[in-house]
């Protein structure tokens, strides 16, 4: 989360010094047993998150990292809510969680709120600019942005980026039926691979009038 700004981060400082200093009074309210429990519970979710970790990012600085930032987190909202409910009781403490769910649910959908890259559809590395309309393009183009919109698809999107270079397949598909039935029909017979260029079966030329 972001912490440009001066208004954001006086609510981080904020929410930092007070989450401190509930931790603290957290802590020293522990007894023995209690602090064993906090143990076990932040070794627990660094397992789980190196396992977590291992399996989508290989890598042993990976792993690391996600475990002790897990354990770190768990001590530290265990020995958080456990200041609240010194000082304010059950009912704060509820009020305390709900909020911090609730905050942590709205910054993890604002991170991965889809965006659509333009650049996505007309190819990675190539600027972003509007494509052509399919009806300028020739033949041969066709059937290599039929080959380049299959690779597109291959890689991770969002859901409006998909649906554009969904889209952009279909109308090729038609512009190339249109111009020679028979051929697009011999490229269909023969039971194409997904990224098979149809040109090679069509006839070849420019865009037609």
């Amino acid at each position: 989360m972001s912490t440009r700004g001066p208004l954001p981060r006086l609510l981080f400082w904020t929410g930092a010094v007070a989450g401190a200093g509930l931790a603290v009074v957290g802590g020293l309210a522990l007894r023995p047993p209690g602090l064993v429990a906090v143990g076990l519970a932040a070794l627990v979710s660094a397992c789980l998150a190196a396992g977590v970790a291992r399996e989508s990012r290989p890598g042993q600085q990976a792993v690391v990292d996600a475990a002790w930032k897990a354990g770190a987190a768990t001590v530290a909202v265990l020995l958080v809510l456990s200041g609240t409910a010194v000082l304010g009781g059950a009912v704060l403490t509820l009020m305390v969680a709900g909020v911090a769910a609730g905050t942590w649910t709205v910054v993890r959908l604002v991170r991965s709120s889809p965006r659509t890259s333009p650049s996505a559809v007309a190819g990675a590395g190539q600027p972003a600019a509007p494509l052509p309309p399919v009806s300028s393009l020739s033949t041969e183009a066709l059937g290599q942005e039929w080959v380049r919109t299959t690779t597109a698809l291959s890689g991770p999107l969002d859901a409006r980026t998909r649906e554009a270079i969904v889209v952009r397949r279909e109308q090729t598909l038609d512009e190339l039926e249109r111009r020679d039935p028979d051929g697009f029909a011999r490229w269909l017979s023969g039971l194409p691979l997904a990224g098979s260029d149809p040109s090679g079966d069509l006839k070849h030329g420019d865009a037609a009038a």
